[in-house]
Order: structure tokens, then C-alpha cells, then sequence
């Protein structure tokens, strides 16, 4: 499938005037942990990214701020060597899958987002914790009462823009009881539907969704969730989000801000953010190429390591993975535009979180022979191998 190695990538890039590298964070730079607080992110990663200033920028669903945010694994990583708010080290980009703004010095934003909906997201987490008790706990009857209690405050992440339900740590607790994981899973989905139907009761109907990491895709615009099976436990994260907060939106966001950076005008407008853009991915493209000079469009390359597919039962596929519609969107620009745009998927099965690997030789569980995403840049070797190309690259190529 691949055809590029990160070297021959490194050697296209070196001879492109303009380009924008667009990268997910957990399980590209740094490995999938059970535990968001264990992630430790590599010093060197991080200034070779201030390195790359101007032509770096991050798209994550998770949060640069708060307790579980990337900015503490910044603070810690750089702790006593420097001071990122002062020399511009904090990465920046869009996080909370694109409504959450931050620059290289910390200052984030939060565009379209009102008062009302964060006081929502901000009452969620104590929710969370009341269905978990109900819930799951006939599930784990073998814990006891402060075993449960400590798995349960594991289990949520109180993110201030996407509050979320990890099972990363009640799944260890299940290891290899496949039919108990899948109950975890169809419960802590219909609570956080519950919670979701609760929010829309009142005046606040369309402004939030549930994002599922990994996931089968999409029917009627709900996400399928991704069973646990054995050997991968499919979906780990039920994330409750805004509406617009998707990366394929937060992908023409990153761009607007690129071309306006370089030519002083924003070709989407100067208040375009993820959640006033179209929702549809076609809507999209054709937004880019009414809108934008086909001069100003930069070559892109798209870092991620979350997709998936898997067969549908009915000779198809459900393909889906938080990572797959900013990468297809980004690799159908560089078709529209005549852009050389580049695909580059990490193995983030190495981790601790059960995952498929890109050692099979049909990428099972990844794509599939009809699989429209077709990644330029396979990194077997992980976080580990991307960290240690990334370097060398803002080294070379690195203001």
C-alpha cells in the first residue's frame, strides 16, 4: 500500500516552499497509555516542533489545557530547562477535535463556543461518576467497594471542552474476558446517550455529539462503536463533544490560518472556525475550492494512527477511526488542488492499549483492498521511529 519511507517523505519536503505538516499527538508521538496522567511526551520532540514553526501544527481530540491536557506533558517534559509560555514551546494548533485553539505560547481560545454549553460540559464529569455507579458496577462484582471506586475516577476524564468515558482501565481489569468488555462498552454508551438526549431536552438541541475512538464509522451521522474482540478491544473512549468539533473541519481551520499567516488574508474568512464550516466532507472540498487560490493551497502531510475497517457481514466494509476523516479529506485536497499531499499512519499497536498492527501485511483491521484512504508513509516502528525522524527533519528543514 505504502510506497514512501519517511526519508524519501523528508526528501520531497526539503524541495516544497510551502507546506503544513498536520499531526494527532497519543499513539503518534507518544505511545498509547491506559492512563492519560502516565504519558510522558520527549523533550527533543517537542522543541524540534517549535523548530518546525509555521509548518507544525497539532489536531487532537484531546485538550491542550486542563489536568489530562498536553500542556502539563509539555511543563513536565521541559520542567527546569525552560519556560514554553515565555519561548513559544507549547505545541499549537487545534484540540478538543478542532474548537479549541492554542499558539506556540499557551494563549488558547475557544471560538463559537458559548457560556451556556460549557457550563453543560463542565456539569458532565459528576454525572459520568453517578452512571458508572449504577451501571457498571453489577459488572465487577469481584472489587470491592474502593477497588471499584478508584477504577471509576480512572475512567473519567473530566476534559473541560470533551468530557469522556476512557475503559482503558476497566478493560485491563477484564483482560481477556471479551463478552464483559462489550457489556462495559454497550452500557457506557447508553449512559453518555442518556446524557446526550438529557442535554438536547432543553435549549441547547444540536450543539453536542459522542464521538467514538476507535470506531466503524458512521450511520445517519451517530458513530458505530467498534466491539471488543480478542486481541483488540476495539472502542476504548466515548468522548461527549460539541457539535463542529470534528478534525475534518478543524483541518480547513489549520489551513485557513496557514494561508492567512503567509499571504495576510484568511481565504475562509477571518472568523471561519470548526464549528460555523459545513459538516458534510463534500461541502468541505467544495468550500476549499471556491474559496481558495489554488497558488496559496500549501502541500499537506497528515500524521495520525487511528483508522479502521472492518467487513460489514454484507461484502462491504465499515471503515471508520478518529484519525481517518481529517486523513481522507487532507489526501482528497491534494487530488483537487494538484498537491503531492501526503498520508502518514503510525503503529500505535505497541502501547498499552490492544490494538491492529501495520506489521500484517494487509494492514487487517486498518483498511482493506477497497479502502478509499490510502496512506503514502507507513511507521512500523511506532512513536519511538516517528519521534526520531521528526528531529532529524526539523533539523534539516526547521527555521
Amino acid at each position: 500500500m505504502a510506497n514512501l519511507s519517511l526519508e524519501a517523505l523528508q526528501e520531497e519536503l526539503r524541495h516544497q516552499p510551502d507546506w503544513l505538516m498536520v499531526q494527532d499527538l497519543d499513539g503518534v508521538c507518544m505511545p498509547l497509555v491506559l492512563d492519560p496522567l502516565t504519558r510522558v511526551m520527549p523533550a527533543p520532540y517537542i522543541r524540534a516542533a517549535a523548530t518546525l514553526q509555521g509548518r507544525f501544527c497539532v489536531l487532537t481530540n484531546g485538550e491542550h489545557a486542563g489536568l489530562r491536557g498536553v500542556n502539563p506533558l509539555v511543563e513536565r517534559a521541559l520542567a527546569g530547562t525552560a519556560n514554553p509560555a515565555e519561548e513559544g514551546l507549547y505545541l499549537p494548533g487545534l484540540a478538543a477535535g478542532g474548537v479549541q485553539w492554542q499558539d506556540r505560547f499557551g494563549q488558547i481560545t475557544y471560538p463559537g463556543i458559548s457560556d451556556a454549553e460549557l457550563a453543560t460540559l463542565d456539569a458532565l464529569p459528576a454525572k459520568i461518576l453517578e452512571g458508572l455507579n449504577q451501571q457498571l458496577t453489577p459488572l465487577l462484582p469481584e472489587l470491592t467497594d474502593q477497588e471499584r471506586d478508584a477504577l471509576f475516577q480512572r475512567t473519567i476524564l473530566a476534559n473541560p471542552l470533551s468530557p469522556t468515558i476512557n475503559l482503558n482501565a476497566l478493560f485491563s481489569q477484564l483482560s481477556g474476558d471479551v463478552e464483559r468488555q462489550q457489556q462495559l462498552q454497550q452500557r457506557s454508551l447508553a449512559l453518555m446517550q442518556n446524557l446526550l438526549a438529557e442535554a438536547e431536552a432543553g435549549d441547547q438541541r444540536g450543539c453536542f455529539f459522542l464521538h467514538l475512538a476507535p470506531n466503524l464509522g458512521s450511520s445517519d451521522g451517530v458513530e458505530l462503536p467498534k466491539p471488543a474482540a480478542p486481541g483488540n478491544v476495539g472502542t476504548t473512549d466515548v468522548q461527549f463533544m460539541l457539535r463542529g468539533a470534528v478534525k475534518e473541519a478543524g483541518l480547513l481551520a489549520l489551513i485557513n490560518d496557514h494561508i492567512a499567516r503567509r499571504t495576510g488574508n484568511a481565504p475562509l474568512g477571518e472568523h471561519f472556525n470548526a464549528r460555523s464550516a459545513p459538516t458534510g466532507h463534500t461541502e468541505l472540498l467544495e468550500l476549499c475550492q471556491r474559496s481558495i487560490a489554488v497558488e496559496h493551497m500549501p502541500v499537506l502531510v497528515g500524521v495520525g494512527d487511528t483508522i479502521t475497517s472492518e467487513p460489514d457481514g454484507q461484502g462491504g466494509w465499515r471503515r471508520g477511526g478518529s484519525d481517518r476523516g481529517f486523513l481522507t479529506l487532507l489526501q482528497e485536497l491534494g487530488n483537487r488542488f494538484g498537491r503531492q499531499n501526503r498520508v502518514v499512519l503510525v503503529d500505535s499497536s505497541a502501547g498499552e492499549v490492544d490494538r491492529p498492527s501495520l506489521q500484517h501485511p494487509e494492514l487487517k483491521g486498518l483498511s482493506d483492498p477497497d479502502d478509499p484512504l490510502k496512506p503514502d508513509v507507513l511507521v512500523p516502528g511506532g512513536p519511538d521511529a516517528y519521534v526520531a525522524w521528526f528531529e532529524q527533519l526539523a533539523n534539516e528543514l526547521g527555521s
